[in-house]
Order: structure tokens, then sequence, then C-alpha cells
């Protein structure tokens, strides 16, 4: 293990606030002393199960604490995820079924993996300690809090306020997803800022009962590629950890300047005193561009092997970084992922690109339709085109494919 001190820097790299340093500093120490990992919990609720790089923010963070020899308890909320996180909601949450919560737990776990070390991983369903509570035990947990304490927040008080519904029930997710730390007697919690009040209801929770408080990380929201919205698959601005290298080299590619360190503190495991040598080049004026470019590599490196990813910077240097294809470029929505060059046509109609498909037919006949640089022939009218490709119709008409 590194020194408790050289832990802390590397474990508060880039996170948005710590409750409290010092608890964790005497937490690494004695962890130090004993050579006994921490517990470091995560909960999922199963709800929403395609991993961008949003969500691997915390992953992220856990991997780099497994590096330094701790253990992550992942507990998938299959009980708690029967009633539906509120948080951030103007309204309840249709709760899932069971097979549902199953499906979704599934396909989590095939994703952390990704990103976590498996060997310094347990998956834990809190269904298996919840689902046995009588219900004395619930009104003991129930006990521990109040209704005022319950309102201080922010999605309870603004749904109160304005007189909408909230379900008695909604109320137990805090002190079930608390209870959890409980059980599992967790050293540090991480979430995003907006879990807030359900992480400190773990610290609030083990103090009441005895145990020694977790330590609480929270992690910073990450804008997508836009940089200013929250990186949302509804959205269109997200880096999925599942896509292909080349398109997900590109799409780093396309992170606005001003986020580059952010994105090297929140999606990489780089060590701070590396981020530290990127920032004085930016500050040198050092080209944005090749930052960028290397952390294009290292962040698509994370999810696929030297091969994918050389083969992603050559596909991007060569449809990507040539001079005739503008920076500033109209963009087509396809609403499928599987949708072709065949079904680009109607929109390029109706945004006036060209006429009629027999027009587009023509112009691939000649040459003049090019995919990232490439010209195409009717034989590829059928190929799926992805995320972020370029068309090129005829010598100056560019349009970007959103998908």
């Amino acid at each position: 293990m590194l020194t408790p001190k050289e832990q802390m820097r590397i474990i508060c790299k880039g996170v948005h606030q710590c409750v409290n340093e010092e608890e964790l500093l005497a937490r690494l120490e004695q962890s130090y002393k004993q050579e006994k990992p921490l517990t470091i919990k995560l909960g999922l609720d199963p709800s929403a199960p395609d991993i961008h790089l949003g969500h691997a923010v915390v992953l992220r963070k856990i991997r780099q604490m497994q590096e330094l020899g701790h253990q992550a308890v992942i507990i998938i909320g299959d009980f708690t995820g029967r009633i539906g996180d509120p948080t951030g909601k103007s309204k309840g949450r249709v709760a899932l079924t069971d097979e549902k919560v199953k499906e979704n737990a599934m396909t989590y776990c095939e994703q952390i993996f990704k990103i976590l070390d498996k060997e310094k991983t347990m998956v834990r369903f809190n269904s298996e300690w919840l689902s046995k509570m009588n219900f004395e035990d619930v009104i003991k947990l129930a006990a521990t809090s109040t209704v005022a304490r319950m309102l201080e927040r922010d999605d309870f008080q603004n749904r109160y306020k304005n007189g909408v519904a909230i379900g008695i029930h909604e109320f137990f997710y805090p002190l079930m997803q608390a209870y959890d730390s409980v059980e599992i007697k967790a050293d540090i919690e991480l979430g995003g800022t907006d879990q807030t009040f359900n992480i400190l209801m773990g610290r609030t929770l083990q103090k009441s009962m005895g145990t020694d408080q977790q330590i609480a990380l929270f992690m910073p929201i990450l804008e997508g590629l836009d940089g200013i919205e929250k990186m949302s698959k509804s959205l269109g601005n997200y880096i999925g950890v599942s896509e292909p290298a080349e398109v997900m080299f590109k799409k780093v590619m396309e992170v606005p300047d001003d986020l580059i360190i952010k994105y090297y503190e929140l999606t990489t495991d780089e060590h701070p005193d590396e981020i530290d040598r990127v920032k004085a080049e930016l500050i040198r004026g050092v080209n944005p561009r090749d930052i960028k470019f290397q952390l294009a590599k290292i962040i698509t490196g994370l999810y696929h092997n030297a091969q994918e990813v050389q083969s992603a910077i050559t596909y991007y240097e060569m449809a990507f970084s040539k001079k005739a294809i503008p920076n500033d470029i109209p963009t087509l929505l396809l609403d499928l992922e599987k949708d072709t060059v065949n079904d680009s046509i109607p929109g390029l109609i109706g945004l006036g690109y060209i006429k009629s498909r027999s027009e587009f037919i023509r112009l691939i006949r000649q040459g003049g339709i090019q995919i990232n640089g490439e010209k195409i022939d009717e034989d590829e009218i059928n190929s799926v085109l992805i995320n972020g490709d370029v068309m090129r119709i005829g010598k100056k008409r560019f349009i970007k494919i959103n998908k």
C-alpha cells in the first residue's frame, strides 16, 4: 500500500466534496497499520443500465481505490428498486417489476466490470437483508429519522410545496439505502452530488446504531460533449463505455477545450502529478487539440485493447483530421441505431441537401457522396451509419449524423 497521505492525493483527485477528510485520513492510517483494506460502497438502483462516462466517474474512482488495495462492495438495489429512488423527480417513480430489476442488474454487472477489478469487488443484492426485516424492524428503522429531516431533501421539499403527492413508502428509500451501509459496515460510500442526502443518511444511521460512520465522497456531475448539460444518452451528448473504439475516440476529440482537465480528472486513472503536467502544458500554450488527442488515446484505451485503439486513431486521422471537413456543420438526426445511408435520404431531402432519391443515387454513381472522406458506391447504400459520421454531398455540402 502507498502511504495514507499519498492515497489521500489519489482518492481526492477530482472529488467535489469529502465528508470528511480528517476521518478519511484516520481511516486510511488505521488500514495502513493493520494492513486491512477499507470497504468501499456503491449502491446502484437498477433502473437505467446503460453506462456512459458520466456514470463511470464514480466507478473509476472506486477502481483507483482498488488499485490502492481496498475492497469494493457493489449493492444492487433489487429491493429498493421496487420503490424507485425519488431523487430529482417531480413525482414518484414507477416501481420496477422483479423481472425487470433482475434484467437490469445483470446488464449493470456486465458493464461495471469493464471498469472495476472483479477480484476486488463483491456484488450484493440488498434484498438479502431488507426482505427479511419484520414490521418491528421497519418501525425501528423509521424511528431513526423525522418527517422534517426527510423534507430537507430538495425533491421532497419541492413536491410538498407544489402540492405533489409524496407516498409514505418513498421516505423509506433513503432509510433502506442507509441501512445497506450498516449491513456491510461501509468505510466509504461514493456517489454523485445528486445523492448527497441518501449518502449522508447512511452516516446518520450508522451513528445512531453505534457503528463507525462512513466517509462520504461526492463526485462532480460530468458535462457532456455540448459542454453545458449533464452527460445523458437522451440528450445525445454522451460517450458510452460499450461504444466501438473509433466512435469513442472521435467523441473524446469533441470534448470542449475548457473541459479537458475535468475529463482527465474524472474519466481517467492518471496520477495527479500527470494531470498537473497537462495543466502546465495548456498554460504554456500547447495546442489543446494535441492534449485532447492524448486524452482520447487514454480514455479509449481504458475500454478497448491496443489494436482497437490504434485502429481508432487511424480511422480518426483519415476521416476527421483533414482540413476538407469544416468544424461547424449541420446535423441530421436519425432515430434508430441501425439506420443506413438509404435511411438518411428522406432527411436530406427535408433539409434541402438533395431534391430526390434519384439525385442521391446519381451523385453516388458520380463519386459525389463520401462518408468520413471515403467515396461510397451503390453497394454501400445499405451500410449502417454510426453517430458522428460525416457525409459529404457534392463538393461543399457536409452533414454530421446524430443518433
